[in-house]
């Protein structure tokens, strides 16, 4: 059984998320601000966080941020911002996805459901790209024998990317596959992240190939 951990300061918001996520088999931990959810990550493991921006003590931003520095867990933001830049700096810090209050509690099971199912995928497999080494399953990722801390989504755009390697991919093709669901947003949120993913992989940027006026593809 999948665990989530609903963080909101608005008891009325967690009660409707906690209702259609039991409703969907996921057992519910609950966090009203963003210091709370950081105890609860402390202590105990979560296939995904949902978590609210606007919150006392700690705001959402924030609060993913010291998350990231403990563990790789995907999280969905909410949010009743809808600023592209704070949509931007969401996926900035790292987070798998952002929803806009008000939203609707069945969408967003689905992609809890997605994140979740993508983020346990079974593929056995370990890649190697000269000194760049992808293990698949434990989905993690290697320079030259070194550890390289991507985000679950920079990850799973990588895993696309390289599960079709010498394939040109539209930033459109990008959203739908590796966000799971039809984007309506800006095509620079894949910009944003193929730029943090280069920087991540250091000289092995190489094997990511810009396709001018399309997108990129993984080159090897």
């Amino acid at each position: 059984m999948a665990k989530l951990l609903i963080v909101d300061d608005e008891l009325k918001i967690r009660e409707v998320v906690r209702e259609y996520a039991l409703i969907n088999g996921y057992e519910v931990v609950e966090a009203s601000d963003g210091l709370e959810a950081i105890e609860q990550v402390e202590k105990q493991d979560f296939d995904c966080i949902i978590l609210d921006v606007m919150m006392p003590k700690l705001d959402g931003f924030s609060a993913c941020k010291q998350i990231r520095r403990l563990k790789s867990i995907p999280i969905i933001m909410l949010s009743a911002r809808q600023e592209e830049y704070d949509k931007l700096f969401g996926f900035e810090l790292g987070v798998d996805d952002y929803v806009i209050k008000p939203f609707s509690p069945k969408e967003l099971m689905a992609r809890v459901k997605a994140i979740v199912e993508r983020s346990r995928g079974k593929e056995n497999e370990v890649l190697k790209f000269e000194g760049l080494t992808i293990d698949v399953e434990g989905r993690s990722v290697l320079v030259d024998e070194v550890k390289v801390n991507l985000t679950p989504k920079e990850i799973d755009l990588l895993l696309y990317m390289v599960k079709n390697k010498n394939i040109a991919l539209s930033r459109e093709k990008l959203l739908e596959e590796v966000w799971d669901y039809d984007y309506f947003g800006d095509d620079r949120t894949v910009d944003t992240h193929i730029k943090m993913l280069r920087h991540n992989l250091q000289k092995y940027r190489k094997f990511i190939v810009t396709i001018r006026g399309m997108g990129y593809k993984f080159e090897a």
